[in-house]
């Protein structure tokens, strides 16, 4: 099996970038294909260093060595990766153990130095296990105590450390698994069993409610033996994981609030909160492509006068006949659009991806595939109008214009990654949300033929979830896998 299919890899550098892979016991020598390096990076792209740490700065802004410029460069990211033979790069992991869980960066060693300082623990390990929004802190400690004293392990670290540091599970030891060189063995470290979480003590759960909910616990938590008077978040819970046991809940016929599980956490009392859940019919939409008006009784879902109906029909592209919907802003929505129109210059919510193709063909592909999410999805074909309305409303359009632009750029003494950074930069770029697709394409030629495109989406249609989604559905068209893409509501 080739190591294509055994490793991800995160790509490599683009133009005005440099990589170099640097091993740490032979004075900074860069390492050969295919070992392993510390990653720094270098080029134009480089920062001027973080803002008011000036020791943090000079840990980690050098001077770079192999660059003609003395005044260059090079960021020490404190990755570890490796070159794949076709010139991509592996990411292996982090030089300081960092870890970084559900947006939280941790150093395990401020973890264990605080389990160390409790006298019934004499070492101490912490990593994370799991992937992605499953991953959880788990310490391992060597101990002489005959049993697992997982609770009051917790109950100790959670004086002192904040809750996103203390480990969801504790598992005792006679000691270290270590390799032939003395050395900590990571690799043989035993995946936590039941008796490495903090339960109380244990009662059976009681009645439909309890055992339903048990059981999602079990398989959101992957815990086999729950007490009716266990802590969600002391087994492990999170805030996304609440998300999702709400989610399972109305998918068997009960509901309850996010703020209900954090203030009654233990399986009893959170049981007897939950209600039926009743489902929220969605009303029809009355606009069709053989309507000659829109009235306010056609707009179930936002209160508008005839007034502020035509208003908006001024304002969109093609009229009346391009209108597919409209309907209110989202809570969420309406903050960030609140900070879109005060912005005075660029905009905060502007997220900018930045992608290389091999040329132009390949470039138009990609656009033509990325149209076709855009007209599966309302949302990507959604603008926002504010101007002469009562209140602000998003519209849906039937047909919206091609998301590529090609870029005409005329500064040779820049490259042109470095153009399009600065021309497209959120600090002083502003994305008019009142113009359709608010998902759009600006690419521009390299000297080698190759493109260089930046990817633009306002907040206010997607986040970082929605960008994962697209790029599934992208994959899966490309791929011929149109059989997997998903249709419903939203979606033609």
């Amino acid at each position: 099996m080739s190591e294509k299919l055994l490793v991800v890899p995160i790509g490599r550098p683009l133009p005005s970038y440099r990589i170099y892979l640097l091993d740490a016991h032979a004075h900074g020598e860069p390492v050969q294909l295919g070992a392993e390096g510390e990653l720094y990076i270098g080029g134009v792209c480089v920062a001027r260093g973080y803002l008011n740490r000036p020791e943090l700065t000079a840990e980690r802004f050098l001077p770079d060595p192999f660059s003609d410029n003395p005044a260059a460069r090079m960021y020490r990211t404190g990755d570890r990766a490796r070159y794949l033979s076709d010139g991509n790069l592996v990411f292996l992991g982090r030089t300081d153990q960092q870890i970084k869980i559900r947006g939280f960066r941790i150093e395990p060693g401020e973890i264990e130095a605080r389990l160390v300082e409790h006298p019934q623990v004499h070492e101490a390990v912490v990593q994370s296990y799991g992937n992605g929004s499953d991953a959880r802190l788990v310490a391992y400690v060597v101990t002489n105590q005959g049993h697992s004293f997982a609770q009051d392990l917790r109950t100790y670290l959670s004086e002192i450390l904040p809750n996103y540091m203390v480990p969801a599970a504790y598992v005792c030891l006679p000691s270290l698994p270590l390799t032939p060189n003395g050395k900590l063995d990571r690799r043989v470290l035993p995946a936590p069993n039941d008796k490495a979480f903090a339960h109380q003590q244990f009662e059976a759960p009681q009645g439909e409610m309890e055992e339903k909910l048990a059981d999602i616990w079990r398989e959101l938590l992957g815990i086999d033996r729950i007490s009716r008077h266990d802590n969600f978040f002391a087994l492990g819970g999170h805030s996304l994981l609440v998300v999702r046991l709400l989610a399972q809940l109305r998918h068997i016929g009960f509901d309850t609030t996010v703020r209900e599980v954090f203030d009654a956490p233990t399986l009893a009392i959170l049981a007897s909160t939950l209600i039926c859940y009743k489902v929220v019919a969605i009303p029809p939409n009355l606009i069709t492509t053989d309507i000659t008006e829109i009235t306010p009784e056609m707009l179930p879902l936002i209160t508008l006068s005839q007034a502020d109906i035509n208003a908006i029909i001024a304002q969109v592209p093609g009229g009346l006949a391009n209108i597919q919907d409209i309907y209110g802003l989202a809570p969420l929505q309406s903050g960030i659009l609140f900070h879109h129109i005060k912005a005075k210059r660029g905009d905060p919510y502007l997220l900018v991806s930045r992608i290389e193709f091999t040329n132009r063909t390949t470039l138009k592909r990609y656009a033509d595939v990325l149209q076709q999410v855009i007209n599966r999805h309302d949302i990507y074909r959604t603008v926002f109008i504010w101007e002469g309305l009562s209140q602000p409303a998003q519209v849906v359009l039937q047909q919206v214009p091609p998301l590529l632009t090609e870029v005409t750029l005329d500064n040779a003494d820049e490259s042109v990654l470095e153009q399009l950074n600065h021309y497209f930069d959120p600090r002083h770029y502003w994305l008019d949300l009142t113009q359709a697709p608010i998902l759009r394409l600006m690419a521009a030629p390299t000297f080698d033929d190759s493109w260089i495109a930046m990817q633009l989406m306002h907040h206010i249609i997607g986040d970082h979830s929605t960008l994962e989604k697209m790029e599934a559905e992208v994959n899966a068209i490309i791929d011929g896998r149109i059989e997997m893409l998903t249709s419903g509501p939203g979606c033609n």
